[in-house]
């Protein structure tokens, strides 16, 4: 089970890049607060371009089973670059469909 977690519809238009590629782009993004993370910002899958992304492996999390994905492009692989809540527990079950990227290795930000 998740524990202290908060999941809200975020607004504006917010967008993911890579080395000047767009990922993602959406209206429709929400923001997950758990615990004393940083809060982190989820795209819907279908405002993300999927092709860009290889899953990798999953993993049990509190806040369900993690699909996690490589970000590959014409000469890289970067490892740990997504994941989803593929099975999301009945308290984050309004992640299911949507992905967060790290931060520290792509470009969040609100346009």
């Amino acid at each position: 089970m998740a524990s202290d977690i908060r999941i809200r519809k975020v607004p504006g238009r917010w967008v993911v890049r890579s080395d000047g590629a767009v990922l993602a782009e959406t209206a429709d993004a929400l923001e997950l607060e758990e615990d004393t993370l940083a809060p982190i910002i989820l795209f819907p899958r279908e405002d993300v371009a999927m092709a860009f992304l290889d899953a990798e492996g999953r993993e049990d999390r509190a806040l369900g089973t993690t699909q996690h994905f490589a970000l590959v492009d014409a000469s890289t692989t970067t490892p740990a670059v997504a994941w989803s809540v593929e099975t999301p527990h009945a308290d984050a079950a309004r992640l299911a469909g949507h992905i967060a990227f790290d931060m520290r290795k792509v470009t969040v930000e609100r346009l």
